[in-house]
């Protein structure tokens, strides 16, 4: 058996990431022919194209396209391997970490993350995108560092850790009609709503339990922000469903009641998503435990088995340990 040549892996990768022949080679220091020559024998060695001409560029084959992510993954490990770890000065980190999460998360634990950053790592940036289908796969292919949300099936070598958990409730604007000490779910799924769809999806969870019961809700209007279905449903006669946190949070200032759901359901986990391949790099560990501790300052106290994806099944409820019952704001 031919033994495999691990330098073409690294050839490989930056054929894969790089898209062009010419690219690669600046990227590995090398001459065009010879990375033309790196490719030739990459072709040979995993009996496929790799690169094709298209036009007047070149585009990955689709076993190229499928191979990619863990090409760089290997390549990358190895990197992290041969290179000693050295103790991290957080007050001179200079980097930038990118991170998908909701308003919500930023309402609920931004302002302690941030505290905890510009006081440990002040030259460290932090950039924020929306939640996406795809976040996993950002993550996974090292497009962003990490990810906070509610996942169902995750790639198998993807890390996870629960930072907070939280519970439905309803708003309702003061002196709307159906303001009244208890929401009934026949005046519920009587009323327009408006849902909060973070990754453009309507339906989900609530509409999975309502269903379950043979009910159906009018969402009238689907946004992808909090803060804007906050400020919506405090001028409209909508009701909205939101987590109890930032209902908590935000129905004083939007002139908001907040009421029970009108039906057993069971408690949420949110959770943070990295790549193993940042387990041992200081920088990001630095960058979870920010989230981690900002969590546990903020949203400390936990919800009895909560779930850690958001479907129907099983409806039953829990409590939340060492917290107040439900006041009106």
């Amino acid at each position: 058996m031919e033994h495999p040549d691990l330098n073409l892996l690294a050839a490989l990768d930056a054929l894969l990431q790089e898209g062009s022949v010419t690219g690669a080679a600046r990227r590995l220091g090398l001459s065009t022919p010879a990375m033309s020559h790196t490719l030739a024998r990459i072709r040979s060695r995993v009996g496929d194209p790799v690169l094709v001409r298209s036009g007047r560029g070149m585009v990955l084959t689709p076993r190229a396209r499928e191979i990619r992510a863990r090409v760089h993954e290997v390549v990358s490990g190895a990197r992290n391997l041969l290179e000693p770890e050295t103790p991290i000065n957080l007050q001179e980190l200079d980097r930038t970490f990118q991170v998908h999460a909701s308003d919500y998360v930023l309402a609920v634990i931004g302002q302690e993350a941030d505290r905890i950053m510009r006081a440990e790592a002040p030259g460290a940036s932090l950039r924020i995108l929306p939640n996406g289908a795809d976040d996993a796969l950002m993550v996974r292919e090292g497009a962003s560092d990490l990810a906070i949300g509610i996942y169902g099936d995750l790639p198998q070598e993807m890390r996870s850790r629960v930072l907070l958990t939280d519970r439905f409730v309803c708003l309702l604007r003061k002196g709307h009609p159906a303001a009244a000490p208890k929401l009934t779910l026949e005046k519920y799924v009587a009323l327009p709503h408006v849902q909060v769809a973070p990754r453009g999806r309507p339906g989900g969870y609530i509409d999975d339990i309502l269903r379950q019961k043979g009910l159906k809700r009018r969402v009238m209007r689907a946004v992808p922000f909090f803060h804007s279905a906050l400020q919506l449903v405090s001028g409209t006669d909508y009701v909205l469903t939101v987590p109890e946190r930032i209902a908590s949070a935000f129905a004083s200032r939007w002139g908001l009641e907040i009421r029970e759901f009108p039906a057993r359901l069971r408690p949420y986990a949110l959770s943070l998503i990295w790549h193993p391949r940042f387990d041992n790099d200081s920088g990001h560990r630095f960058l979870r435990d920010v989230f981690v501790r900002a969590a546990a300052k903020a949203a400390g106290d936990r919800h009895d088995s909560p779930r850690t994806r958001l479907d129907a099944g099983d409806p039953a409820s829990g409590q939340l340990r060492k917290r107040p019952r439900l006041r009106n704001s």
